[in-house]
């Protein structure tokens, strides 16, 4: 049996959401969807592929029984023909989405919930699970523009690779175009932010735009060549990386980045730029580590 769709439930707007996102995936997927609801704090030690904790003996089983009802409600009207089934755990539901992630084909979350899921626009479920999750994460916020391009950012590293293929693949699977962006500019990458240096004056820049833009290409063509179906759209662009990602994001129905680019601290498991667009980007951004 393929791995399954992923998503975690806490009962919230944005949570439903996410559950509605995950359906899809998972319809498109052909595969299971898995609703995971946690209860614990970061505090607490998860045991890697522990039983799952029984509501009952704190009172609640109705209240998780009743949120988890509501979500599996929101997933069969939009997939009705997936297999859909529950996990209650106990634990911070970070570590239980991490552990999860192990067997998943993709995680998927909200981008605003109740308890530990409620800090996540200041990063602390996103951010974890795009960083040490062992699949593609999802992270639904924004919003979608159904009739837009998934938005691929290209950044050449071999880390990226995954990214690619999976942007084809979500492109192909939502019959929806493919818009690979690559932006540039003249300055090292920790200054992406800062204003242009001396560089600019002596660097050859014309022969810097056709590197990035040879980078492009042999980044594409193999998948091109795999997945013909796809209508992909090259977008060579001289700025600021995040500013220009976040403004693309605007018109596309799905943002996929890798984890990590050929700039930065090598040290890091989350980049700057992925940071960035789990944050502000205005469409749903799936992160896919290399």
């Amino acid at each position: 049996m393929s791995d399954p769709v992923v998503v975690g439930v806490d009962g919230s707007p944005s949570s439903l959401a996410a559950v509605e996102a995950a359906a899809y995936e998972a319809g498109l997927r052909r595969v299971g969807l898995r609703m995971v609801h946690a209860f614990g704090s970061p505090s607490m030690r998860v045991p890697g592929g522990g039983p799952p904790w029984s509501p009952a003996q704190a009172g609640v089983r109705e209240l998780v029984d009743g949120t988890l009802d509501r979500a599996e409600q929101r997933a069969r009207d939009v997939a009705p023909h997936v297999d859909v089934t529950r996990e209650v755990s106990v634990g911070d539901p970070t570590a239980v989405l991490e552990i999860e992630s192990h067997t998943a084909s993709l995680v998927v979350v909200g981008s605003r919930g109740l308890g530990a899921f409620g800090s996540l626009l200041l990063g602390s479920t996103a951010v974890q699970l795009a960083a040490h999750g062992r699949c593609p994460v999802l992270v639904v916020r924004g919003r979608e523009n159904p009739g837009g391009p998934v938005l691929l950012a290209v950044d050449g590293s071999p880390a990226g690779g995954p990214a690619v293929e999976f942007a084809f693949a979500e492109a192909s699977m939502r019959g929806a175009d493919l818009v690979a962006l690559l932006v540039w500019n003249t300055w090292s990458e920790p200054a992406h932010e800062g204003p242009p240096t001396a560089l600019d004056v002596i660097v050859d820049v014309e022969r810097l735009r056709e590197d990035e833009r040879r980078v492009l290409d042999e980044t594409l063509e193999p998948w091109r060549r795999r997945c013909p179906g796809v209508a992909v759209e090259r977008r060579l662009v001289r700025s600021r990386v995040r500013p220009a990602l976040l403004e693309a994001s605007g018109d596309a129905r799905l943002v996929v980045c890798g984890a990590r680019g050929r700039g930065g601290f090598t040290g890091l498991l989350l980049g700057s730029v992925s940071q960035a667009l789990l944050h502000h980007a205005s469409c749903p951004v799936a992160v896919v580590r290399g």
